[in-house]
């Protein structure tokens, strides 16, 4: 390596690949971070890289590319918590490289969403999209990225699109597995908190409740079926809503935590006791699943590790399909579940 490192000029990424005995494809993953290498190769790439003092120069790339190095965040979404999971776990995968993540919120409700989104596009030239749900599901916004050539990732509850283009979760038989577990406890009167009405979540997580249902032989009854909004006040008025029938539930299946955590406190204001009187659960596994009382048991949505796979998507790009796109939830057991009484 003496010879290259005497040079006067600066090593470029063919000096570090000849070097090394690797393809510039190769070096460029170690660059970017990629998920795809061995702990060998990319040691051995970094050591080129060290003895050289090879500096990537981002601004070259992008112009080569066309592209600059932001990867845009696309959401409209009422659970700030999502969004914030899903920012750290991206920042996890673009750590120590050149890449730079922005956010951009949008109305889905305008009829200018999509114009919006294409003025935001080819004015900062992201190098990939994350888009979420709710408007991850929008097939026009799909089709507006693939005109502009620009790549993108779509998070949803089920299969969305071609793998490489998507990261999704088990929502369906993950809520059925929740729905065993109240089962095997002895609950029969289970009752539903669902999402609002437009996202695919929450339409995955009501037919895998509905299906556990029918499976288990248990009474669906209208009156146990409330609606929701992802928030803490609607899951107040959907869990007062719940209490006050003539027979209430023995337990209550809401959407997401911040809706269980709702059902806790209207629980609490009536002197029902949880989880003596009352058993919950949420889903997401959000902070606030461990830090009320008691617990709550909850199925944890792995959004961090869905969105560092969607980064490396993106970033790997050619090698998108090779990444797994469905990172399955689980159910976490706390305290906020026990048997119901004998009267119940």
């Amino acid at each position: 390596m003496g010879s290259d490192r005497r040079s006067d000029r600066q090593p470029t990424i063919n000096d570090v690949a000849r070097i090394a005995g690797v393809s510039k494809k190769t070096v460029s993953r170690v660059i970017n971070r990629s998920a795809l290498l061995k702990d060998d190769t990319r040691k051995k790439v970094e050591s080129v890289i060290a003895e050289l003092g090879y500096v990537p120069n981002p601004q070259a790339r992008a112009l080569a590319l066309r592209r600059n190095f932001l990867l845009g965040l696309l959401h409209d979404n009422p659970n700030a918590q999502t969004v914030l999971n899903f920012q750290i776990g991206v920042l996890d995968a673009i750590r120590d490289t050149n890449f730079a993540l922005v956010v951009r919120p949008v109305d889905r409700h305008s009829p200018a969403m999509l114009d919006d989104i294409r003025d935001f596009l080819e004015k900062q030239r992201p190098y990939g999209v994350f888009i979420l749900p709710p408007i991850s599901e929008n097939e026009e916004l799909a089709a507006l990225c693939r005109e502009l050539d620009c790549a993108y990732v779509r998070m949803g509850s089920t299969q969305l699109d071609q793998p490489q283009y998507l990261v999704e979760s088990n929502d369906r038989e993950i809520v059925g597995k929740a729905i065993d577990h109240l089962v095997d406890m002895g609950h029969r009167r289970i009752a539903l908190i669902e999402g609002p009405e437009g996202f695919r979540s929450a339409f995955e997580r009501r037919e895998g409740f509905l299906a556990a249902i029918k499976r288990h032989g248990l009474e669906y009854r209208p009156e146990w079926h409330a609606p929701g909004l992802y928030t803490f006040d609607s899951g107040i008025a959907a869990a007062q809503r719940l209490l006050d029938c003539e027979t209430p539930p023995t337990a209550i299946f809401a959407s997401n935590d911040e809706m269980a955590a709702a059902t806790l406190h209207v629980a609490r204001q009536r002197n029902i006791f949880v989880p003596e009187d009352l058993s919950i659960i949420g889903f997401d596994d959000s902070p606030i699943a461990a830090h009320i009382w008691p617990p709550l048991t909850t199925v944890r949505w792995p959004v961090r590790e869905m969105a560092s796979t969607a980064a490396h998507k993106l970033i790997d790009s050619a090698d998108a399909d090779k990444l797994p796109s469905r990172l399955p939830s689980e159910l976490i057991r706390r305290s906020s579940v026990a048997a119901p009484k004998p009267d119940r």
